[in-house]
């Protein structure tokens, strides 16, 4: 599948096509945020592929806020772009 957008180099096509993922990760303890497959409840991982994958920066923000608003990320969270 190719996309065209106007920064991609036309003798490197397939560079920057690839779709962005980033994870939640905890700033005090370092591990990242998944959901349980039972109840989709929040638990901590110590593997990044094992975490929940945002497409978006902006909706990792996004859960990052509701998780800061609801009380639920005591330590902070941190959006990381996984590459």
């Amino acid at each position: 599948m190719h996309f065209w957008a106007p920064q991609i180099d036309p003798a490197h096509p397939l560079e920057c096509t690839q779709p962005e993922r980033y994870v939640l990760r905890r700033i005090d303890s370092a591990a990242y945020i998944a959901l349980a497959a039972e109840d989709q409840s929040l638990l901590d991982v110590t593997e990044r592929d094992r975490a929940y994958f945002f497409h978006t920066h902006d909706g990792a923000l996004r859960a990052a806020g509701e998780l800061h608003r609801l009380g639920l990320d005591v330590g902070g969270v941190d959006v990381v772009k996984v590459e």
